[in-house]
């Protein structure tokens, strides 16, 4: 595998930490309805109840609440552009990480601290306290410098694995939105 090596990862953060701070185009909406699998389509539902209908996070979370219901803070993974740009190099054989969708846009906790609402479509999404720490997953198909860079003590406002939100409001996503901060 050609994984990113560190030196890489830290000499790139630069350019991910001047990617846009609002009005990010959404796009690679993606689906996973089982484990590994990966369904890309140009529109998304997503609710409260249920997140993304269809999908597992109703019936495989990978994080419950202490009375055992999935985590509303899970429902919906969005990724930077930047970072899936630098570290997914074979798009032959390895797969898609499986984020709801992709922006270019800064994701860091100064940019979008805990509880910000953000407009995708006429969806409202709510930026989660819990970190998105990148699975062993991540690390079997992107490398274990890209896991070490995006946990390093040093990175973990920036978000490098990207943000994790709950569903505020209904609604449906296109790609082609914008991802936009309210408030």
């Amino acid at each position: 595998m050609n994984f990113a090596t560190r030196a890489e990862l830290d000499a790139a953060l630069p350019g991910i930490l001047a990617a846009p701070k609002d009005g990010a185009e959404i796009g690679a909406l993606c689906l996973r309805p089982e484990r590994n699998t990966r369904r890309f389509v140009d529109r998304i539902e997503v609710t409260r109840e249920q997140g993304i209908p269809g999908e597992r996070w109703l019936r495989e979370p990978w994080l419950r609440l202490p009375d055992g219901t999935p985590h509303p803070g899970i429902q919906v993974c969005i990724l930077s552009r930047r970072v899936l740009d630098l570290v997914w190099r074979d798009r032959e054989t390895v797969v898609h990480p499986g984020d709801t969708f992709i922006v270019d846009m800064d994701l860091g906790m100064d940019n979008l601290p805990e509880g910000t609402l953000l407009q995708a479509g006429c969806a409202v999404l709510r930026v989660s306290g819990v970190f998105n720490d990148a699975c062993v997953k991540w690390k079997a198909r992107y490398g274990a410098a890209s896991k070490d860079w995006i946990n390093a003590p040093e990175n973990h406002r920036h978000r490098l694995r990207g943000i994790l939100c709950s569903v505020e409001s209904d609604g449906a996503i296109h790609n082609g939105n914008r991802l936009l901060k309210q408030g």
